[in-house]
């Protein structure tokens, strides 16, 4: 399989993807669209762009359903499935054997489906970026002429569920395309980067989308459910707000939390991976990492305060997975701004120092590292603590030890619950936060929509910058 947008940077050349649409299972997140008229049930195409957020047993994509039939594409245990299912009776299913885990970087899918093919391996494709899917666990394809039950009028098409109840998706989609009566294979929507080899989006407006067929590129933070095909296929959104509209996308992937520090430290996540609970699960002291991870440059992040329950901290660590009994600050390499039971201090190393202003429910710290001068500021409510100057450099809150000189060579934003049964509850603001935020402010190069702010010369954390910075 190629390289995966997102996983690995990629400079700001072609076309470039704005906004996606972050969905939260927690939050039954959907769109939904009963069809006016019937269109080709035989042939169709569709195409999204997917970056998951955690490992739901069964996570619908995209679908359609009426009473007991219904037709979709979704995760099954982490494996990428397309039904037609008939009370009991599938009249067609392919499951493929490779398993889709990586949840800090974009998929895309496309479902290309023809069933007056003769060859039965043709009526059903599945590309996943860019590379057709040949090997399945299960693969019961359609007979020949089968009507299947993707574009009837009568059934009530959903993005994000499964029925509007139940088996919802959660994470980001983007570029989401129906295309009535043709059936296309990946190249119609995207191409590998001739530099690179990254599969990556191009410009699909001007496709012929046909009857019913519809193109969400959730740009319209007050209609998120816009089809911009010409159609006027508009979907209802329901329990989805402006928030939800993201600038993570399949061509600028955003850093996250590391979902897979959910699993070590207790932690739940929602929100896109951006929202972390320290609650009545975390029992030990924890903490959580970011997506990605820098050796050099110079990068910006805030994390927001939902719940405070005091001791707990924010900053920057190179350990490769978070201990479930070990706060941020106690290792030789993390740099941290401390709520210590209502006091405020800066921790490394386990070494506590009077630090800055205390901090509590509804506080924004900001975090600017400086990895090729060995600096960190932190900020609070926009204001950085004991006079700190990241844009020239003085007053730092720690000199910190030079990437290539730790145990592993990478600095990963972090926050932490720093006491056993604590309760606390972070948002983080990687650029695109899930909370309403009105300061506006963003780095050098636009992106971010931050509180405080941007430093000069430092950038939020995102596969563009990397590229060009990292």
């Amino acid at each position: 399989m190629p390289l995966i947008l997102g996983t690995n940077s990629i400079k700001d050349t072609g076309f470039n993807v704005a906004n996606s649409l972050r969905f939260n299972d927690g939050s039954s997140d959907y769109l939904n669209k009963t069809l006016g008229s019937d269109g080709n049930r035989k042939k169709w195409t569709w195409s999204g762009w997917v970056k998951r957020s955690g490992f739901v047993a069964s996570q619908m994509i995209f679908g359609s359903k009426s009473g007991n039939i219904s037709a979709s594409l979704n995760f099954r245990d982490d494996q990428l499935r397309f039904l037609d299912y008939d009370d009991g009776t599938f009249g067609s299913q392919l499951k493929t054997n490779r398993l889709f885990r990586d949840v800090s970087a974009w998929y895309h899918i496309v479902v290309a489906y023809d069933t007056t093919q003769g060859t039965e391996s043709n009526r059903i494709k599945f590309y996943v970026n860019g590379v057709q899917e040949t090997s399945f666990a299960t693969s019961t394809y359609p007979s020949v002429n089968f009507n299947g039950y993707i574009n009837e009028s009568d059934y009530t098409h959903y993005v994000g569920s499964e029925d509007g109840s139940q088996n919802f998706f959660d994470g980001y989609m983007a570029e989401v395309c129906f295309i009535n009566d043709q059936q296309l294979d990946a190249t119609s929507f995207g191409e590998f980067d001739e530099d690179t080899g990254i599969w990556k989006p191009i410009d699909v407006s001007g496709l012929s989308f046909g009857n019913n067929g519809f193109y969400l590129d959730f740009e319209s933070s007050g209609s998120l459910g816009s089809d911009v095909s010409g159609n006027g296929n508009n979907f209802t959104v329901n329990n989805l707000t402006a928030i939800d509209q993201s600038t993570d996308t399949c061509t600028n992937n955003s850093a996250t939390w590391q979902p897979l520090d959910g699993h070590i430290a207790h932690v739940v996540f929602s929100e896109g991976n951006l929202k972390s609970d320290f609650g009545s699960t975390a029992t030990k002291k924890s903490f959580v990492r970011s997506t990605i991870g820098v050796a050099s440059g110079k990068w910006y992040f805030e994390a927001k305060v939902i719940q405070n329950a005091n001791f707990f901290s924010t900053g920057i660590s190179d350990r490769p997975s978070p201990s479930d009994s070990t706060e941020l600050g106690s290792g030789a390499y993390d740099y941290a701004y401390v709520n210590d039971g209502g006091t405020n201090s800066k921790l490394n190393n386990g070494t506590y120092s009077s630090y800055g202003d205390s901090f509590t429910t509804n506080d924004i710290i900001g975090v600017a590292v400086d990895l090729d001068n060995l600096k960190i500021y932190f900020s609070k409510n926009g204001t950085f603590q004991n006079s700190g100057n990241p844009t020239n450099g003085t007053n730092p809150a720690f000199t910190i030890t030079a990437p290539s000189l730790t145990d592993h060579g990478f600095y990963f934003f972090c926050v932490g619950d720093m006491t056993q049964a604590n309760n606390v509850t972070w948002s983080a603001n990687f650029g695109s936060p899930s909370y309403s935020e009105s300061g506006g402010n963003s780095d050098g190069n636009g992106y971010g929509n931050y509180a405080g702010s941007v430093p000069s010369g430092y950038y939020a954390l995102n596969t563009k910058n990397l590229a060009e910075y990292g």
